[in-house]
């Protein structure tokens, strides 16, 4: 059975988990995701206060917006999720926003993260967190990964979801895999960075201004505000409400070395100023992005990059789409390869080609389904 590893619990390796899974249902494949954090979701994800679990706050993306420009392609993703009740529309009153015509944007009721577990349920992945990759290794035909705690493990295919300087950051065979000209696209990608705040408050606590969510034009530090459960329209007597703010690129490009205990109180002082007499919250949580969003990506890169062929080795994600990418490229389905074993005029295949035959196979699907998933991802 081939051993496939998808590095980074996010939006990108949760769906290109769920993704191979859909469309190699018959297939010996065996899906593992390692993340370093303690729960799913990256940039999509969703803090529960210490006091009361059903009080969540979406510390990273806020919403999602579906575009002209993708609604026919993506329209089988949005309404999967719209039927399983993960995503709503937006229907709360959103100051400052600007959008685009013909755009809808969709809120997740059970928060951002839903949308990463949903699809990592759909996969059957053995999801295993706090599993910090440091080094790839080449061993015999596989691929040797290790983490910071605990045995190396080994694997027939390795994709990368995460953010390109992590991917930079490993060491072990994998430095000299990447090729020169690799390294230097790799290196030419650029994020954006910030911080946010969860703010968590009791039940009963009652925020009281006429909107869900703010874009702030005039503030120095504080660029989004929102009432999380509000956005989401989840208001319940069981649990308080929570505050969301995100902070603008400039002050956390500014701030991104110090220490988080030093930025929360003047963030803190910010809001102060945008929302005074607001209730003091039972608890907060500080979030740095070091890598927000991708400023530029890789020029060029149809959604990833493979860096070895046999065994694959492909990495993909938000630094890897195209700039002017259209939409029209779809995954090749598994129907259109023909089945493993024996085929028309041919003689069966032994055992040891057949299981090379669906390895080679699953690598192709890898390669399409990290382009496709990633445009999907970033539309």
């Amino acid at each position: 059975m081939a051993r496939v590893l998808i590095v980074g619990a996010g939006p990108t390796g949760s769906l290109c988990a769920a993704l191979l899974r859909r469309e190699l249902p018959q297939r010996p494949l065996r899906i593992v995701l390692w993340d370093k954090a303690r729960g799913a979701g990256g940039r999509m994800t969703t803090s529960r206060s210490p006091h009361n679990p059903r009080c969540t706050a979406d510390l990273g993306a806020q919403y999602i917006t579906l575009r002209p420009a993708y609604a026919l392609k993506h329209q089988s993703f949005y309404e999967d999720l719209l039927a399983h009740g993960v995503l709503k529309p937006l229907t709360a009153p959103v100051e400052g926003m600007v959008m685009e015509e013909g755009s809808h944007n969709f809120v997740t009721p059970q928060g951002i993260s839903s949308i990463v577990k949903h699809y990592l349920t759909e996969s059957g992945a053995d999801v295993f967190y706090e599993h910090h990759v440091t080094q790839i290794y080449l061993r015999g035909g596989k691929w040797e990964v290790c983490k910071k705690t605990g045995s190396p493990e080994q694997f027939d295919i390795v994709v990368l979801t995460i953010p390109v300087p992590q991917i930079l950051q490993l060491q072990g065979d994998i430095v000299n895999i990447i090729k020169e000209s690799q390294k230097q696209q790799l290196e030419s990608v650029s994020y954006s960075s910030r911080y946010a705040l969860g703010l968590f408050y009791e039940a009963g606590t009652w925020i009281d201004v006429p909107w869900a969510a703010q874009y702030i034009t005039n503030n120095p530090c504080i660029r989004f505000i929102s009432i999380d459960n509000k956005k989401r329209n989840i208001e319940s007597s069981e649990f308080g409400p929570s505050v969301v703010v995100h902070t603008s690129v400039p002050f956390g490009t500014a701030h991104l070395e110090w220490d988080k205990e030093k930025v929360q109180p003047i963030i803190l002082d910010h809001l102060e100023n945008i929302m005074p007499g607001l209730p003091k919250p039972t608890s907060i949580k500080c979030q740095k992005w070091r890598y927000s969003q991708v400023t530029k990506a890789i020029p060029s890169c149809p959604g990833q990059m493979t860096l070895h062929i046999k065994p694959l080795l492909v990495c993909g994600g938000d630094g890897f789409t195209h700039s002017n990418f259209d939409g029209d490229e779809v995954p090749i389905k598994c129907a259109a390869y023909p089945k493993s074993g024996a085929t028309r005029n041919k003689q069966p295949v032994p055992v040891k080609g057949r299981k090379k035959r669906v390895l080679e196979r699953i690598q192709v699907d890898i390669q399409m389904y990290i382009s496709h998933v990633t445009r999907f991802v970033i539309s």
